[in-house]
C-alpha cells in the first residue's frame, strides 16, 4: 500500500476528501476565510461548513440554544446558597469550591453538567456533594471533538512507560494518515 499524503487545502478538494484528514482548527478557519464563508464555531462545524462549500451544496447553520438569563451568584457563598437556573461556572463559584476542596479544583465535565442542569432548587452543598461523589470514578469517555485527548489517553494506556516525546511522535504519525486508514483514538 502506498502512503497517501495529506492534500493541500484548496478549493479543488471535495468535501469527502477534506473530511478524510486531520486538520487543525486554525487551518480550517483560515481556509474558510479564503473560501469566503464563516470561520467561526467548533472544528467539526467548520469542517462540515467547508465540506458543503467544496461540494457546492447548501449548509444550514445549527441554531444556538438561547442562553439562560437570570441572576448569577456574586458571593459570599455558603453551603446553603441556592444555585439559580442558568448559573455559569464562574470565578466566584470556583473560588468557593477551591476553599472547600483545595486549589486543585477544576470544573470538569461532571461539574459543568451539574451547573447546566441546575433549576434553582439545588444548593452549593448539593454541588459539593456531587463533586465529591464523582471523584475517583473510572475515566469518562472523551467527546469526539477532543481527538488529541482521546489519543493521549489511549497512548498512555498502551504505553505506560512512554514519555512525552514518544507521545508526540506517535500523534504526528497518527494524524498524518487519513481517517479511513487510522481509525479513531
Amino acid at each position: 500500500m502506498t502512503e497517501e499524503k495529506r492534500p493541500d487545502l484548496t478549493d479543488s478538494l471535495t468535501g469527502a476528501e477534506l473530511l478524510r484528514w486531520y486538520w487543525l482548527k486554525d487551518e480550517l478557519a483560515d481556509f474558510a476565510r479564503r473560501l469566503g464563508i464563516r470561520a467561526t464555531g467548533g472544528k467539526d462545524l467548520l469542517a462540515q461548513r467547508i465540506a458543503a462549500k467544496l461540494d457546492g451544496v447548501g449548509f444550514v447553520e445549527p441554531q444556538r440554544a438561547p442562553r439562560k438569563g437570570g441572576a448569577q451568584l456574586t458571593g459570599p457563598l455558603t453551603a446553603a446558597t441556592t444555585i439559580p437556573a442558568g448559573q455559569r461556572c464562574s470565578q466566584v463559584v470556583r473560588a468557593w469550591f477551591a476553599d472547600q476542596v483545595g486549589p486543585s479544583f477544576r470544573f470538569d465535565a461532571e461539574m459543568r453538567a451539574f451547573f447546566a442542569g441546575a433549576n434553582g432548587t439545588q444548593t452549593m452543598q448539593d454541588a459539593l456533594d456531587h463533586y465529591l461523589a464523582t471523584r475517583g470514578q473510572d475515566a469518562k469517555p472523551i467527546d469526539a471533538q477532543f481527538e488529541y485527548n482521546r489519543f493521549t489517553r489511549a497512548f498512555h494506556e498502551a504505553n505506560p512507560a512512554g514519555g512525552r516525546a514518544d507521545l508526540l511522535n506517535a500523534w504526528q504519525e497518527y494524524r498524518s494518515r487519513p481517517v479511513d486508514q487510522r481509525g479513531r483514538a
